[in-house]
């Protein structure tokens, strides 16, 4: 499902005209197949949204490649790769980034409402997920109305809502505290059995890293193999 080959990437840093490039990414290589929940760990600053970012399609690879279903990324333009992020990946955020003027069910709402999608539609499949993530009962509140644990449960609802395939979670329990983790971590569990969802989760904590079939650790740039651990 994701092929991530040689993946090479800088920085420059230094005044204009006076630039040096860092290496963030030396020749990141990394296979995610279907249904697989993969994590990422490191400290800040070793290249994880960097990754991340390339992986999306937000910026192009400086070297290697990167297919996600076969398809290169790097070869579409940026219309294209628009279109084409929106059909394949869904995103999960550490601060949720909810629009603050609109109800939980207006923000899940809200993909479907830029394809264009029919209101009925909308409105059937919205209050689905919003029932699957457990917020059925505050679909009509505001993100200020409702705790950590619930935005980030509309997010992760609003991620879905175009039926992605793929699921990238950048620091999804970075702004919770550790018995809400715990719950949003099971519902990533849940959903990837459930619906055999592909998540690749970008993340400081050893905790959160522990849900996946698969860790790696991201250090000076380069990729490792950790040890398969035991999910929640």
């Amino acid at each position: 499902m994701i092929e991530i080959q040689n993946l090479q990437h800088t920085f420059a840093i230094g005044k204009k005209g006076k630039e040096r490039r860092v290496p963030v990414l030396k020749g990141v290589t990394l296979n995610v197949g279907k249904g697989e929940i993969v994590a990422i760990l490191g400290k800040s600053g070793s290249g994880k949204s960097t990754l991340l970012n390339v992986l999306a399609g937000f910026m192009p690879p400086e070297s290697g490649s990167v297919k996600v279903n076969k398809q290169e990324t790097a070869t579409l333009n940026e219309a294209e790769m628009a279109d084409f992020r929106l059909a394949n990946f869904g995103f999960i955020f550490q601060n949720f980034q909810l629009m603050p003027g609109l109800t939980a069910f207006e923000n899940v709402e809200l993909p479907l409402k830029i394809k264009g999608v029919a209101k009925g539609e909308r409105r059937k499949k919205v209050q689905q997920l919003l029932e699957k993530v457990g917020l059925a009962a505050v679909a009509d509140h505001y993100p200020n109305e409702l705790s950590g644990g619930q935005q980030q449960r509309v997010s992760i609802a609003r991620a879905l809502v175009t039926d992605p395939p793929i699921l990238l979670a950048d620091e999804p329990t970075g702004s919770l505290d550790s018995e809400t983790e715990e719950d949003i971590l099971k519902l990533i569990q849940s959903l990837n059995r459930s619906l055999e969802l592909t998540f690749v989760i970008i993340t400081h904590d050893e905790e959160v890293a522990n849900v996946a079939h698969r860790q790696y650790r991201l250090h000076d740039g380069e990729l490792v193999k950790g040890d398969k651990r035991h999910a929640i």
